[in-house]
């Protein structure tokens, strides 16, 4: 796998859990928490006033782009694992970001699938 992939793969993984980071940060907005003890259509009308829910959508749809890309140059079983990245970076955004708590057995989990990741990309 060449290094123009590998970057791209990551670069990817890490929009990905940005988009996820803003679709978070939009639906705890209490305008839009409102929206959806109201009921599907309220909620569906919030979602297309919030600007975090539009950034991270808009950023989700960068990432798909991209990600067709990689799996036109690499093969699916190779590529995915390396979504287990985004685990990471999502962690990491919960804990110093949203201060959510991480504990040391998510830890351990996120780590152990983060390992998996670099052992398949060793493998291609």
């Amino acid at each position: 796998m060449s290094y123009l992939v590998l970057g791209l793969i990551l670069l990817t993984v890490t929009l990905s859990a940005c988009a996820q980071l803003a679709l978070k940060i939009g639906v705890e907005k209490p305008q839009m928490a409102a929206a959806m003890q109201a009921g599907i259509v309220d909620s569906l009308i919030g979602a297309m006033v919030s600007p975090f829910i539009w950034v991270g959508l808009i950023i989700y749809s960068l990432s798909v782009a991209m990600w067709l890309w990689v799996l036109a140059k690499v093969d699916l079983s190779v590529a995915y694992p390396f979504v287990g990245v985004s685990f990471l970076i999502t962690m990491a955004f919960g804990y110093f970001l949203l201060d959510e708590n991480v504990t040391p057995m998510r830890i351990l989990g996120t780590v152990l699938i983060a390992s998996g990741c670099v052992l398949v990309g060793k493998s291609a």
